[in-house]
């Protein structure tokens, strides 16, 4: 078991030693706030046929979490990016020393919701983006907040609406979100794909994740969905 895993097992742990003493109650909440932010003043305008965009922030279970119950994503892949195809392991990945960021790859319908909503989302309630290589419980540079970019429009974007949300100081600190060309996306283990659906009484994800999926309910209702898109039916579809 690497140190990563081991972590986040022992947060498990002693979470559910807590509950079951009665020591704490599931909070109704993340641990973090989620932030009441603006859209993008300019966003891409709608193209045909389905769209990917890669993300970081933080554990890929919750992030996979938030775009999977969120309409018009039709796939969202927990994975790896910013290193090399053959340290895309989760052990390996999980020494902070790869270059890569626990990330995950959105395929989207721009008809249905455009990439500026997208970001608003990921800036909003999938994570803290002042957080420097970190989120929560997990630190290093594996989970820091990357957007990986594969076009000159997708880097314009990104860049306007950090110095936006910047701008308009609806953080209290300055916004560490980092943008990085996309040299690749490696799919992460099996065992990672739709964690949040498969586990969801799992002391972690009930304290780090389920409150994001709440936030998105809660604060983008017209963008939520109740059923998630989940890889193994997009597998069995293709």
């Amino acid at each position: 078991m690497d140190r990563t895993q081991f972590r986040r097992t022992a947060l498990a742990i002693s979470a559910a030693g807590l509950l079951a003493l009665g020591w704490f109650t599931v909070p109704s909440r993340a641990a973090e706030e989620a932030f009441i932010i603006p859209p993008p003043a300019a966003d891409i305008a709608p193209a045909g046929g389905l769209k990917t965009f890669v993300l970081a922030g933080g554990c890929f279970w919750g992030v996979q979490g938030v775009y999977q119950h969120t309409k018009g994503v039709t796939n969202a892949v927990s994975g790896y990016a910013g290193g090399k195809a053959e340290t895309a392991k989760y052990e390996t990945v999980g020494r902070g020393t790869t270059g890569h960021a626990e990330a995950v790859q959105i395929t989207y319908d721009p008809k249905q919701v455009s990439l500026g909503k997208l970001l608003q989302i990921y800036f909003s309630v999938v994570h803290d983006p002042t957080q420097l290589n970190r989120q929560g419980p997990d630190s290093g540079t594996q989970y820091r907040s990357t957007i990986f970019t594969s076009d000159p429009a997708e880097k314009k974007l990104a860049q306007d609406y950090i110095a936006q949300l910047n701008a308009a100081k609806v953080y209290k600190k300055t916004i560490a979100t980092t943008i990085e060309p996309l040299q690749g996306f490696y799919a992460a283990e099996d065992y990672h794909q739709d964690y949040l659906t498969l586990h969801p009484n799992q002391p972690y994800i009930v304290f780090n994740d389920l409150p994001k999926i709440e936030n998105l309910k809660k604060i983008f209702a017209e963008n939520y969905r109740d059923k998630p898109a989940l890889v193994r039916e997009a597998k069995a579809t293709n």
